[in-house]
């Protein structure tokens, strides 16, 4: 299954190109943003779990990054993620996830290599994980040689100054995000090529972001491994 799978291209969507597909055996909702792959794939995906839902215990090749957007994410049936709790599972780490009354994640599979090796838990609500770097409030979450992953808090009509160098990818959490006249509401999903430019600002509403950069040439090489 290829979905989004060419990364030289820019790709976007929002909330109302949204298309909820059932897990294969009906435990939650999935939105496949970009996929290489079919059930075993490098994906990233907002996945929608009902009150009540738990997986069997599965291992992660490559990794598993998570944010909760809604609801509390449960691991294992006693570690409680509620909304803002970024996660990040190492290449075969198992976990048993569940939600008891429902949550909404973005998540992205197979997207790590095999040296990065950190299991991460941040709590992006809380205020002393946020920095003031220049006129940017950056809340960190990775970064390597190879990527580079933090949430951005936009003032009303603030720039969004990253480029896109090494590619970029952008979940639009809160707020709106402007491009050439069009607007991208909470929800939006946004990718950038390599060595591709557009310049980005914050609606009168302000945003906060999920950004991530420096991965995009991994991905295209995952591509090509997999043709």
């Amino acid at each position: 299954m290829l979905i989004n799978a060419d990364f030289s291209q820019m790709a976007v969507v929002k909330p109302n190109d949204y298309q909820w597909i059932k897990s294969p055996r009906g435990e939650v909702e999935r939105v496949m943003l970009d996929r290489v792959g079919n059930e075993t794939a490098r994906a990233t995906s907002l996945v929608r779990y009902a009150p009540q839902t738990m997986f069997p215990e599965h291992e992660h090749p490559l990794g598993e990054e998570i944010l909760v957007l809604s609801g509390t994410f449960t691991e294992n049936g006693h570690q409680h993620y509620p909304s803002g709790w970024y996660l990040r599972n190492p290449d075969g780490s198992k976990h048993t996830p569940s939600s008891e009354n429902g949550t909404l994640i973005f998540v992205k599979l197979m997207q790590m290599s095999k040296d990065h090796t950190e299991t991460i838990r941040i709590n992006t609500q809380a205020s002393e994980n946020w920095k003031t770097i220049g006129q940017r409030l950056i809340c960190p979450l990775y970064v390597s040689h190879n990527e580079h992953t933090y949430l951005e808090k936009l003032k009303p009509h603030q720039n969004f100054d990253e480029y896109s160098l090494k590619g970029i990818e952008l979940l639009v959490i809160q707020g709106e995000l402007i491009m050439n006249g069009e607007t991208f509401p909470a929800g939006s999903w946004v990718r950038l090529p390599i060595q591709s430019s557009q310049h980005f600002y914050a609606s009168a509403a302000g945003a906060t972001l999920y950004v991530k950069t420096g991965h995009l040439s991994s991905a295209q090489n995952f591509v090509e491994q997999q043709s």
